[in-house]
């Protein structure tokens, strides 16, 4: 039987030495593509016990959201989020202590001391204490994970309604296979963290070397499509006979997008690589799309020509319209 774990024993502590009034810091969202991050500080009443306290990530939907209201009913708090911008222009960790910072300075009673989950300091104007899985040890940083995971999920659904095609809803923003697919097909949004797109797994995998450049070509190309007008179908579509990075439609057209990466220097442009076995396999799969989907527009065939640089970041677009023919 596991040994049940006194969460109250800091607070208690810190007591004992004094510190009658300690906050508990905790913060949600640091891993995901996309999304804020989220921190919250907590002070516990004195007088009042919130039973099932733990780390929000082991507690259901349900019971974070029960906890939330009783923490809110009952605790003093404040909650702050540190933006993408701030995110990509200062690194996570820095993001995530500026949001500590700013809950901690949010709160409407100034704590003695704080508890903060981790292995280092924000840098607070109090003494402080980081604890190492301090959400599941400390009552005070428990609730404070409450308070920032179930914020930052609100805060993912409202991104939801604003940008449906990408399911937040669904994965708040996380790396998932489905927020991966949707990225390869709508591009990068306002609202994802293009820093840690720079090392993009490809369905839950990371990506070699070799493939990483292909991927941020894909991307880069479907903003550059939408950005010019075309509405994208699908992209990805595969088939028995092959496959078709970008399937879009503009101007009575039912475009088949083949997107070739190329690094910058390379003396052979992308365009090369679609030879006439290319050709002949991309106008096949194109058949069998078109044999399951009902749209009265006229195929055309194109090529979508990316620059990278070395670190995968996308330079150039050169989009080809009717790069080559078929016998539709």
């Amino acid at each position: 039987m596991a040994e049940e774990i006194d969460r109250y024993y800091y607070e208690r502590t810190a007591a004992e030495h004094g510190f009658m009034c300690v906050c508990g810091i905790d913060e949600a969202g640091r891993g995901p593509l996309a999304g804020p991050v989220f921190a919250a500080a907590v002070i516990l009443p004195g007088d009042y016990i919130i039973e099932g306290l733990n780390d929000s990530k082991k507690l259901s939907e349900k019971k974070r959201d029960m906890l939330f209201d009783e923490i809110k009913e009952h605790a003093v708090y404040a909650v702050a989020s540190a933006s993408v911008e701030e995110i990509d222009e200062m690194n996570i960790l820095n993001a995530t202590f500026l949001a500590m910072r700013r809950a901690f300075d949010a709160l409407p009673e100034r704590p003695q001391a704080a508890f903060v989950d981790g292995n280092r300091l924000p840098g607070l104007p109090v003494p402080s204490k980081a604890i190492i899985k301090g959400d599941s040890l400390s009552a005070s940083i428990a609730a404070a994970s409450i308070m920032a995971k179930v914020s930052r999920d609100r805060y993912m659904l409202s991104l939801d309604e604003q940008y449906p095609e990408y399911c937040f809803k669904k994965h708040k923003g996380y790396g998932t296979k489905l927020h991966y697919e949707k990225i390869r097909e709508f591009g990068i949004s306002p609202v994802h963290r293009k820093t840690f797109l720079k090392k993009l797994p490809g369905g839950g995998n990371m990506l070699s070397e070799k493939e990483k450049p292909g991927l941020w070509g894909e991307i880069y190309a479907a903003r550059f499509m939408r950005e010019n007008g075309y509405e994208i179908i699908t992209a990805n579509y595969r088939c028995r006979l092959g496959e078709i990075d970008i399937i879009a439609k503009k101007d009575g057209f039912l475009v088949f997008t083949e997107v070739k990466t190329r690094s910058l220097g390379a003396i052979a442009p992308g365009r090369e690589a679609v030879g006439d076995a290319k050709q002949e396999r991309i106008i096949e799969t194109a058949s069998i799309f078109m044999q399951k989907n009902s749209y009265d527009l006229q195929p055309r065939f194109d090529v979508a020509e990316v620059t990278v640089g070395k670190k995968n970041e996308p330079i150039s677009c050169e989009y080809i319209e009717n790069a080559f023919d078929s016998s539709f």
